[in-house]
């Protein structure tokens, strides 16, 4: 073995190929986080819209930048929990439906955009960027109305009767008919016998 002074190791990890195939995995890596935050802000068009008017207008009235911050992001999620919860506890269908336009409108028009200039950057012809930044469009406002009406069921009315449980089908009962489970609403109380 002969040592010669001086020289450098070369390993796998340092030569220029390596190099290259690293840096465009992570420019794919960087383009998915930005491609992915610029949608989730697009379907949160609404709150973010409300944030960044009442953090500016906090900026404004010399809230300082830490305040305007908190309170932008305060307005934002109580804007959102508060159009959720109406959403939850609404009735009528005409007003769940004004509450879901309200989110799925201003979050599609920036879905619309945002992909529309992404197909600008990877579509050379006018005439195909439109259907995708469309397509784009759909998908980001019905992603909106998702997360306003998700996993929230009405409200049960007061004074609703109870029904029994079903099991899933196919699921045999074991407890013979004797002992009955009910649906209970969050009001009802057990009368004294």
């Amino acid at each position: 073995m002969v040592v010669v002074e001086g020289a450098t190791l070369a390993t796998f990890v340092t030569g220029t190929i390596t190099m290259l195939i690293i840096g465009v995995l992570l420019n794919i890596v960087g383009l998915g986080i930005f491609g992915w935050a610029l949608l989730a802000l697009a379907t949160h068009a609404l709150p973010f819209f409300v944030g960044m008017t009442m953090g500016i207008y906090s900026l404004q009235a010399g809230a300082g930048p830490f305040g305007a911050a908190v309170t932008g992001l305060l307005a934002a999620s109580f804007t959102f929990v508060v159009a959720r919860y109406a959403f939850s506890v609404a009735r009528s269908p005409i007003v769940r439906l004004v509450i879901g336009l309200l989110f799925a409108v201003p979050a599609a028009r920036a879905g619309y955009s945002v992909t529309l200039t992404f197909a600008h950057l990877g579509i050379p012809s006018e005439g195909w960027g439109e259907p995708f930044a469309v397509l784009g469009a759909i998908a980001v406002g019905g992603v909106a109305w998702a997360n306003v009406s998700m996993r929230i069921d009405p409200a049960p009315s007061p004074g609703a009767a109870l029904s029994p449980v079903q099991p899933p089908n196919g699921v045999p009962t074991t407890t013979g008919g004797s002992r009955r489970a009910f649906v209970v609403s969050p009001g009802w109380r057990r009368s004294k016998r």
